[in-house]
């Protein structure tokens, strides 16, 4: 089965299950709405190669992982796209969920997406509880505080931010929990794989900073021009688009050189490296008026 294929149809089935029974049927509508279409995906991809890198030995916990994370990544969506937060209207080119389904609604599935990442874990780790109970650990180290995306949010409140303590808990966490929780569904250590998490959420981050400064609505699929609007840290405003891009371009070639000797540590190499190019900027797309 195809990585996309088998990604795509581990999150419909969670989703499926959350629905299911005598379901208020909006807030059902509105999880499938905030998931689907997904994106990219990156995060549960570079879960689910980590773990065909390590030999993919339980692939239901792959599964159960990759998808835990990604339906997290959804409730995140949900949540900062709200007005007590980015006040966004759209989101992956169209309405936000709580412009089309309102905000109560938004913020339960947000709440809802998060409780179902966590019951996806737990059911799969009723068959390896050890591995089971590690992913539950990692993903809510990765989720909640001090580590994790509530942090990161967290930061967007304080006077003074550490924009590399601020980057790795608001983006970088769950590209964290990516690898690790990659690593730990086949059977290894989480810790060696913590730095390429790191540094991938870090180019992440940093290049979603110059795609907000550089790129127009259209591009994006979501609003342009929100750090500055909102008068958030970013790395355009600290280091410069210039700066920035030459910064990006070495977390990425730190991120390759981090990746821990493993079977399938090559084709992880070209996995990054695929990124690398995805996620650096061409050229301005937004012009001044």
């Amino acid at each position: 089965m195809p990585l996309t294929t088998r990604i795509e149809s581990a999150i419909a089935e969670a989703i499926r299950a959350g629905q299911g029974g005598v379901a208020p049927p909006r807030l059902a509508s509105a999880l499938h709405y905030a998931t689907a279409p997904g994106g990219a995906r990156i995060r549960p991809t570079i879960c689910m190669s980590v773990a065909m890198a390590c030999g993919d030995d339980r692939p239901h916990l792959s599964d159960a992982a990759a998808t835990a994370i990604e339906l997290i990544h959804c409730a995140s969506l949900v949540h900062d796209d709200m007005p007590c937060f980015d006040d966004a209207d759209v989101r992956r080119g169209k309405p936000s969920v709580h412009r089309a389904y309102s905000e109560p609604l938004a913020l339960l599935a947000g709440d809802s997406l998060i409780v179902m990442g966590f019951e996806v874990l737990a059911r799969a780790a009723r068959n390896d509880p050890a591995r089971g109970i590690e992913l539950i650990l990692t993903l809510g180290k990765r989720t909640g505080m001090p580590f994790g995306i509530c942090a990161g949010q967290g930061w967007e409140s304080e006077d003074k931010v550490d924009l590399s303590a601020y980057h790795q808990a608001k983006t970088g966490a769950l590209f964290i929990a990516a690898t690790q929780m990659g690593a730990i569904a086949a059977g290894q250590e989480a810790e060696p794989w913590f730095e390429l998490g790191a540094r991938i959420g870090e180019a992440f981050q940093v290049a979603d900073d110059l795609r907000d400064a550089l790129y127009d609505e259209a591009t994006l699929g979501k609003p342009a021009g929100q750090d500055d609007l909102h008068g958030r840290p970013n790395a355009v405003a600290q280091l410069g688009v210039d700066g920035a891009i030459r910064r990006l371009k070495d977390i990425l070639g730190g991120a390759i050189a981090s990746i821990p000797s493993c079977p399938g540590e090559a084709q992880l190499a070209q996995l990054v490296r695929a990124y690398a190019e995805r996620l650096t900027p061409v050229a301005p797309a937004r012009q001044s008026h």
